[in-house]
């Protein structure tokens, strides 16, 4: 890891190539700081789990319930998608005590879609232990980090935002900025030390979680990964990327490896009045306590068992297609097989009723599974007529 001082200076003097030491001053932190929060009161985002800037100098406090339910669905996933599962958690379970009382299997299937699933188990984890301990979560980073499903990036955020505690909260979208405006060559994965540093001499002693929440839209609207609009920057004045002529180039970041490729096989049965035949994971896992088709193994092998002789049980089973989904570690083939069955659901599977199916907590990939062998299938009621003909 470089040190602290193999940063480019930003300054009217230093030549875009020139290495120096970032100014990292008080006075200036100070001055970076305010120029942020000035800018971010103007033009902060609306989110459903925000309340607006300077909230605290006026006795008002955002709910540390749903900030850490916010951080913990943005965790790898986008704003956007996040909104709609939101307000869905929020209205269902309004408090930490509602989501404790509510069934694990309720959680899974309103978490359903979107991704990361351990994140829902740790959601649930957490709400009992809070729960338990009389609803109240710690005001501490140090205390935060003992809740399930609660890391290094989520404590700070949740200190910082909903406990006004001068947390360096560090996502994505700082990291960018951070490597930008001191035009950091250590590589991505490398320099996370270094920026973490770097930001926890930023951070205001006042208006910490605004402070926080402005570097993130920054990021996110201004210090973007294409494309960046310097010219509306707050900080322009500051960044050395800038002076490089070059701001897209950072993050530094090492060439990727290609993720495996994995394969196997989906089987989808329907039932004449349109059910479908489910079964759940096993509670650990990739995808722990989800619900899916049956499938083989997903392994790695060119000859694994993707054909329709590794069906569980007999059936007249046609090739419905192909589907691809990727997760953070490998890449997934599946080929789909559909048939039409009769009888008992086998043991350890269920039927669920067409009308009920997209209310169950499938996962992206067997989304797409279903799809591929039933159009339609998985689409809300209003959308979907469970009468589809023979």
């Amino acid at each position: 890891m470089a040190p602290l001082d193999q940063t480019r200076k930003a300054s009217p003097q230093a030549a875009p190539g020139d290495i120096g030491s970032a100014d990292t001053s008080k006075a200036g932190s100070r001055d970076i700081a305010s120029r942020l929060l000035a800018w971010y009161d103007a033009h902060h985002r609306d989110l459903p789990w925000r309340v607006s800037p300077g909230a605290f100098a006026r006795g008002v406090r955002a709910d540390p319930y749903r900030v850490w339910m916010s951080e913990v669905m943005l965790q790898q996933t986008t704003v956007e998608a996040v909104k709609a599962y939101f307000r869905n958690f929020v209205e269902k379970w309004p408090t930490v005590e509602a989501l404790a009382a509510a069934p694990a299997e309720e959680v899974m299937k309103a978490w359903a879609g979107l991704g990361y699933y351990s994140r829902a188990r740790n959601l649930k984890a957490c709400a009992d232990l809070v729960a338990l301990r009389g609803g109240r979560f710690p005001a501490t980073e140090a205390g935060l980090r003992e809740l399930p499903g609660i890391g290094a990036y989520t404590a700070a955020a949740i200190a910082a935002i909903a406990f006004d505690q001068p947390a360096a909260v560090v996502d994505g979208n700082v990291e960018r900025v951070m490597t930008r405006l001191y035009s950091i060559e250590t590589p991505l994965s490398e320099a996370k030390p270094q920026i973490r540093a770097l930001v926890e001499k930023l951070v205001p002693q006042a208006r910490p979680g605004d402070f926080a929440q402005a570097m993130m839209d920054l990021g996110a609207t201004i210090c973007t990964p294409k494309r960046p609009r310097c010219m509306l920057c707050p900080v322009r004045e500051d960044c050395s990327a800038i002076l490089s002529g070059d701001p897209e180039r950072f993050p530094v970041r090492l060439p990727k490896d290609d993720k495996p490729l994995r394969r196997g096989a989906a089987f989808v049965a329907e039932r004449a009045d349109g059910a479908i035949l489910l079964r759940k994971r096993p509670e650990k896992g990739l995808l722990g306590g989800m619900t899916e088709v049956p499938t083989t193994g997903w392994t790695a092998r060119v000859d694994g068992a993707t054909t329709a002789d590794a069906a569980p049980f007999r059936a007249d089973w046609r090739r419905a297609g192909q589907i691809g989904h990727v997760f953070t570690h490998f890449a997934l083939e599946l080929d789909v097989f559909h048939a039409r069955v009769t009888g008992d659901a086998p043991s350890g599977h269920f039927w669920s009723l067409a009308h009920e199916i997209s209310g169950e907590a499938l996962p992206t990939v067997m989304k797409k599974a279903i799809e591929a062998a039933i159009p339609g299938a998985t689409k809300k009621p209003s959308s979907y007529s469970a009468k589809r003909p023979a």
